[in-house]
């Protein structure tokens, strides 16, 4: 009784089979291509002072203005740069902007000062499916790391890092999800992560993945950072002052770290300021502080400063890039400027 109740069974269904046709590959629901980079434009206006109300003066607190450049482009996805990292030869670059997309390219130079963007092109960042990243709703695509041949993404809204291999894929690399800490998924939603740098081999931290919040406080109203990975994972805090918030950080391969801040009112419209902080001193549990090396006020050739590298000149000089983000409003500036640290 059972083999006949299912030999019948077997025959409905070997039925229907010989009904179902499979669809042509024609008819098959296809994936969208991944687009691929593509060459824009950058047109520069060179910015021959820092400060408009002292054309002559050079030297603003422990930096030395090189020179600097005012960057537009007919391109749609141009704009909203938020973090550079600046290659070791001082001319190729990647950055990254706010609605996910890289920035690749070369600063072209008269002597020491940078007067325009060679070979750019565009692409947007791709997750772990090679989809855009913003086909999933991750936005705020904020700050960037390299390694070698690996680059780490911090996206601040969603509070992920993504880690992406440069050195097989370039800008068609996908980016996958890195493990964080749980109290990094509960920082504000958009006070996350700003600031990304992995500290260099021969160091204590080697290997360690330094990620710095926006305005994530811990208890004394200090601004959260936190060490992934490396030999001592863990919570530390940055002294927060002057209403300054971070909006980057950049660390040497000796070991300086340096942290670009930002702060804005409606009276005094926007200021920034650099600080140099002890990168021995980031350990679990530690409050770091530092000196100031710059600051500037909306009397400066500033805007919304929001992305810092470092590297090292030919004569040995530490070169300071910045670049700020206009938001993408016609109001705000895409700056790229410049400074050499005077070292003692």
């Amino acid at each position: 009784m059972a083999w006949t109740r299912f030999g019948r069974l077997g025959a409905v269904i070997a039925a229907a089979a010989m009904l179902y046709v499979a669809p042509s590959a024609a008819e098959r629901p296809r994936e969208a291509p991944v687009p691929a980079p593509v060459p824009v434009e950058v047109r520069a206006r060179t910015i021959a002072h820092f400060e408009a109300r002292d054309a002559g003066r050079r030297h603003f607190g422990a930096l030395e203005f090189r020179g600097g450049i005012e960057l537009t482009s007919p391109a749609r996805d141009f704009g909203g740069i938020s973090s550079i990292r600046v290659e070791r030869d001082g001319e190729r670059f990647l950055a990254v902007t706010d609605k996910g997309h890289w920035l690749r390219g070369r600063i072209r130079y008269e002597g020491e000062a940078p007067v325009g963007i060679a070979d750019a092109e565009m692409a947007p960042v791709l997750g772990p499916d090679g989809r855009p990243i913003t086909a999933r709703g991750w936005y705020d695509a904020e700050s960037l790391a390299e390694d070698g041949g690996t680059v780490y993404l911090g996206l601040e809204r969603v509070h992920n890092i993504l880690r992406f291999d440069f050195r097989r894929h370039g800008l068609m690399a996908r980016g996958l999800p890195v493990a964080v800490p749980r109290e990094l998924k509960q920082l504000p939603p958009n006070k996350g992560i700003e600031g990304l740098a992995v500290v260099p081999q021969g160091l204590p931290l080697a290997g360690a993945l330094i990620a710095f919040s926006e305005r994530g406080l811990d208890a004394d109203g200090n601004i959260r950072g936190f060490l992934i990975g490396g030999p001592r994972p863990g919570l530390f805090s940055v002294k927060r002052s002057d209403d300054f918030d971070i909006t980057d950080a950049a660390v040497t391969p000796a070991g300086e770290a340096f942290i670009l801040e930002r702060k804005y009112s409606l009276l005094a419209g926007p200021g920034m300021r650099i600080r140099r902080l002890p990168l021995a001193a980031m350990e679990p549990g530690a409050l770091v502080d530092g000196p100031v090396l710059i600051e500037a006020d909306a009397g400066f050739q500033i805007d919304n400063m929001e992305g810092l590298s470092v590297h090292r000149g030919p004569t040995g000089e530490l070169v300071l890039t910045l670049v700020s983000d206009d938001n993408f409003s016609p109001l705000q500036r895409t700056l790229l400027l410049q400074f050499t640290l005077a070292e003692p």
